[in-house]
């Protein structure tokens, strides 16, 4: 049975909320990102998530490991910042062995609207990984 318009928009703006009120979770932030692009990127990475999530949890291949890391949702951040063409913003998940994954979420503007097109492993415990994204 598929889940109802109202379980879905529920899940977002719970997701949503999240991002408002989770001040213990902080990346870089580009105060200059706000308002309805704010909003949108935001929403954009939640629907993401939410679309993305199978029996809470969300599937990533980690290219670097050569696995595929299957995350529960910790926390998301409420940060976003500008790269190249996408904006990126990340949430903290906990993957199947206990360790902390930040993932950022690409998300990139398609006529009118704001789509997330991919998740990258950010950082492992800590330990940040590079990508360069201001390149292409």
């Amino acid at each position: 049975m598929k889940p109802s318009i109202l379980t879905k928009t529920t899940s977002i703006v719970m997701l949503l909320a999240a991002f408002t009120f989770s001040g213990a979770a902080f990346s870089a932030d580009d105060p200059s990102i706000k308002g309805d692009l704010r909003k949108h990127v935001q929403q954009s990475m939640a629907s993401y998530i939410k679309e993305q999530t199978i029996d809470e949890h969300l599937y990533i291949y980690d290219a670097v490991k050569g696995k595929l890391l299957k995350l529960k949702l910790a926390e998301l951040h409420s940060g976003i910042v500008k790269k190249g063409d996408f904006y990126v913003s990340c949430a903290d998940f906990i993957d199947q062995n206990g360790n902390k994954v930040d993932i950022d979420f690409m998300v990139r503007k398609s006529n009118n609207s704001l789509i997330a097109t991919q998740a990258l492993v950010h950082s492992i415990n800590g330990k940040k990984r590079q990508y360069h994204l201001e390149k292409l």
